[in-house]
């Protein structure tokens, strides 16, 4: 079996969005549309005051809410558990917006572009049409996961085989893996860090995994 899956490190990651931006990029998003986000949270009282950024998105669940509330069947698994959505199945009625959990769907219905109202030369030539008036997330790149396999690369070690975000992080806080491979990279660090999974309480078993290891005062 194998399962896909993203490890975040808290530790390292700068907020500085690098990675959002590589996803608008390489999907061609519309500007309200945010499949990679970057929360910037503050906690804590002065002078004790911590900040950390939390890259979100599909959490890509083993048991996932927005697939059986789905009507029309467009929401499925793959086999290597990525969550995917059919937008010739869709019917936009946004039930899925409503199970997530983890607000990582989104639905527009008209082109918008940031500049002049013009797309850009990527926008023109990646922007789906198929995406308007459906539920549309973070697809783990999946299109580039399926070319590097087929020309065997192996996700989340060759760049061709690995999701636009994880390549383009400056602080190597981003990864992509085999989490049933215990060899693989995901598997090494999750297995070596302290970690935790967002609403795991809710049995969703999500397939995004946080690197954390809270700072002491003394530090």
């Amino acid at each position: 079996m194998t399962r896909y899956v993203m490890v975040a490190d808290l530790n390292r990651c700068i907020g500085c969005q690098t990675c959002t931006v590589a996803c608008r990029h390489t999907n061609a998003t519309l500007p309200e549309i945010e499949w990679r986000r970057v929360l910037d949270m503050e906690s804590g009282e002065f002078p004790d005051v911590e900040r950390l950024f939390v890259p979100v998105g599909c959490q890509h669940c083993a048991d996932p809410p927005c697939m059986h509330v789905c009507p029309s069947t467009a929401t499925r698994q793959r086999d290597d558990g990525i969550i995917s959505i059919d937008y010739d199945l869709c019917i936009g009625c946004s039930y899925c917006a409503v199970a997530c959990p983890y607000q990582a769907r989104y639905k527009t219905d008209r082109n918008r572009f940031a500049y002049d109202g013009k797309p850009m030369p990527s926008e023109e030539i990646l922007m789906d049409e198929k995406r308007l008036g459906v539920a549309q997330k973070c697809t783990f790149c999946s299109d580039r996961i399926d070319a590097g396999l087929e020309a065997n690369l192996t996700p989340g070690v060759d760049p061709d085989a690995t999701p636009a975000c994880v390549n383009s992080c400056i602080a190597n806080a981003l990864h992509f893996g085999d989490i049933e491979d215990r060899e693989s990279n995901v598997s090494a660090l999750v297995d070596n860090s302290p970690h935790f999974r967002m609403h795991e309480e809710l049995g969703t078993d999500p397939g995004f995994y946080y690197l954390w290891r809270r700072k002491s005062v003394e530090e």
